[in-house]
């Protein structure tokens, strides 16, 4: 953790307990730096981050102050997960579709939506270049483009690597119809039916989906809502278990939210390189980072090219143009190969009115007032959750991304809560969907991207009530038995 994290975090944790309240002015920056002996530079830093929180806001002239109408939080953290330890087939399509199906429907409030609101995505303008580009688009580009795809493109991804630090070669680099496909085919490139394949207990059921689907089995390692994946778990599973490979979330995990600190990222290529597995590294979320710095994918950190990073537009800037990629490493050439054998071509319209807006510049602006409104999202929800979810209830607070994981009373059924929650028109992403083991039954994913809907609030409270009359029922029918 760095010392402007460590600093925000120390911050945050009186503002939490209520050490500093409400309307609260800070230190300054010089009173700061010189009581803890760190740079100006660093503590300036530690305020940008709990400003992109929402915990404090600046005032011209005046310096820091915590936000109005904060309450101290009342909510621990999640436990960290645990693992038995075995490798186990996967069957979670039908249950993905059964339950989430249906609930994709605008009539529904999207808290178990895994997208984010569209009205934060600059789509006008996104749809006026797309009709430029088509109107004047040369119909030869519809062969030269066949196998790379936009080579403008490419060169807007592999400089924002650079700018990150990020060594990415040009021939690396394969777009792929959207972020999901860069993972299935990665996955695709390094495994055969019946291998096991390294996971994040809670993760992602698509991951999930996808292993089933190519006849993997999963192996559920134990992951912290604020670490990400334990690394003395996964090294004690590699010397037990042989892996093909790992697909993991190591910034804004979806579910947890959680983020591995650099470190730790240092240390999961180290220990994958000592056991040549390679990683597929799902980093969709990378620019939705509320802190000062955006945080260094595992990628960075890879000199084995065993580190496949993966990278979407869907989540940050284009929902529904399908434009994603791949910085395969060693595996660019094979990943690019069966992307020709299945889909054939990237988008190529789409990925030419991306290529467009990136050049005329202003994405960098568009992104930090996303991260803005969603900060200001999680606090609201935070709050929500907090006044209106009934006692015992945990949950995460992220540094980015737009997911809350909140672990319930024992007694709440999340897939009977999410059932009730539907009766009244508000989806819900239930735990066990999140596990090919069908645990974290008390568990929910709840998506706070559509903060700015009118609809978010209310429903909050309605998921509240519904799960604290679970936990009532569950009292009176435990007392009726004694």
């Amino acid at each position: 953790m760095k010392l402007y994290e460590r600093c925000a975090n120390e911050i945050a944790e009186l503002i939490r307990t209520g050490m500093l309240r409400p309307g609260d002015r800070l230190p300054s920056v010089r009173a700061t730096s010189a009581a803890r002996g760190l740079s100006r530079s660093t503590v300036f830093e530690a305020y940008y981050l709990l400003e992109a929180r929402g915990l404090i806001e600046a005032r011209p002239r005046s310096g820091y102050y915590v936000k109005p109408g904060l309450a101290p939080a009342k909510l621990q953290a999640p436990a960290d997960s645990r693992s038995d330890g075995r490798a186990r087939s996967v069957d979670i399509g039908q249950l993905v579709f059964e339950l989430l199906g249906p609930m994709a429907r605008r009539e529904f409030a999207p808290l178990g939506s895994a997208f984010l609101s569209p009205s934060l995505c600059p789509l006008t303008r996104l749809a006026r270049h797309l009709w430029t580009e088509m109107r004047d688009f040369d119909p030869w580009r519809l062969i030269e483009d066949l196998a790379h795809g936009n080579e403008a493109l490419r060169r807007h991804i592999g400089l924002r690597y650079a700018m990150d630090g990020i060594a990415v070669e040009a021939t690396e680099l394969v777009l792929t119809n959207g972020g999901l496909e860069g993972m299935n085919l990665s996955l695709q490139a390094v495994t055969q039916p019946g291998d096991v394949v390294v996971v994040e207990s809670p993760t992602f059921y698509a991951a999930l989906q996808a292993l089933e689907r190519l006849h993997l089995r999963s192996l559920e390692v134990a992951t912290s809502p604020s670490q990400g994946i334990d690394i003395d778990a996964l090294a004690a599973a590699l010397e037990r278990q042989r892996v093909a490979a790992c697909w993991l979330m190591t910034s804004f995990q979806n579910p947890l939210g959680s983020s591995m600190p650099e470190d730790r990222k240092k240390a999961l290529v180290a220990l994958l390189a000592k056991h040549a597995i390679p990683l597929i590294e799902d980093d969709v979320y990378a620019e939705l980072y509320f802190g000062a710095k955006k945080p260094l994918p595992a990628k960075a950190f890879d000199t084995e090219g065993l580190v496949m990073n993966c990278g979407s537009f869907s989540k940050c800037l284009a929902p529904g143009y399908r434009v994603g990629w791949v910085a395969g490493g060693r595996f660019a050439a094979k990943i690019e190969q069966m992307r020709l054998m299945y889909t054939l071509s990237p988008a190529i319209p789409a990925e030419a009115a991306i290529a467009a807006y990136l050049d005329q510049g202003g994405y960098d602006r568009h992104l930090r007032r996303m991260r803005k409104a969603l900060a200001g999202y999680l606090a609201v929800a935070i709050e929500a959750v907090q006044t209106h979810f009934p006692a015992g209830t945990r949950m995460t607070v992220p540094d980015g991304g737009y997911f809350l994981w909140l672990e319930l009373p024992i007694a709440v059924d999340t897939i009977e809560l999410h059932a009730l929650a539907r009766e009244r028109g508000i989806s819900l992403s239930p735990g066990p969907l999140f596990s090919a083991a069908r645990r974290f039954k008390n568990c929910v994913r709840l998506n706070y991207g559509h903060g700015g809907d009118p609809r978010f609030v209310p429903a909050l409270k309605t998921v509240g009530a519904l799960a604290t009359q679970c936990v009532a029922s569950c009292d009176a029918l435990a007392d009726g038995r004694h």
